[in-house]
């Protein structure tokens, strides 16, 4: 089973915000490969598909961004998912640049609360992350502000872009691997 978290905070508020960035991606993955019901389950709202024949589980967690580890957890032990192998997390990322996408395994969390709580629970941070650039805040915006709020219709299209990247990057890692992934989606970002 290959487990897709999309990370965002659960709420008619936060729809289409930066931070909702990785809902928003999960959302568009469903529409690619036709996904209609969700179910709730281990805090998060899920919905089992296939992928080429592979079982995949996509999950968007209702806990809210800051403590997402626990259902990201939950839904690891309920369907035997090794993070190492299967699971990857869709995320907004500040330092990079809106409609730019990277891909990467392991490493640094970049302070995002949501990638640290999924940190402490699984006790790893070896898993596969497409990062959604959303940008850095204006001037002395804070960035909770910042990642709270909508983009304005100028910066509209540049993140459903990152949005669309992010939902074709996930479908090119699953069918090429992660050296390919990283050729194809890092090289032109930001």
């Amino acid at each position: 089973m290959r487990l897709i978290v999309g990370l965002g905070n659960p709420g008619e508020e936060y729809d289409h915000t930066r931070h909702n960035a990785g809902f928003d991606t999960v959302s568009l993955l469903a529409e690619e490969l036709r996904v209609n019901y969700w179910k709730t389950e281990c805090g998060a709202l899920t919905a089992k598909t296939t992928y080429r024949g592979e079982d995949v589980l996509l999950a968007k967690p209702q806990s809210f961004m800051n403590v997402s580890g626990g259902p990201v957890k939950q839904l690891c032990a309920k369907y035997e998912v090794d993070p190492k192998t299967d699971l990857i997390v869709i995320h907004d990322e500040l330092d990079i640049d809106p409609g730019t996408i990277r891909v990467k395994f392991g490493g640094g969390l970049a302070g995002h609360n949501g990638l640290k709580s999924i940190d402490a629970k699984l006790q790893t941070r070896d898993w596969l992350r497409i990062r959604i650039g959303i940008g850095r805040p204006p001037g002395r915006m804070p960035v909770t502000d910042w990642v709270l709020s909508k983009p304005k219709k100028e910066a509209w299209d540049d993140f459903v872009q990152g949005t669309q990247l992010g939902c074709e990057a996930v479908l090119y890692y699953m069918d090429n691997g992660l050296d390919k992934a990283q050729q194809k989606y890092n090289s032109s970002a930001k």
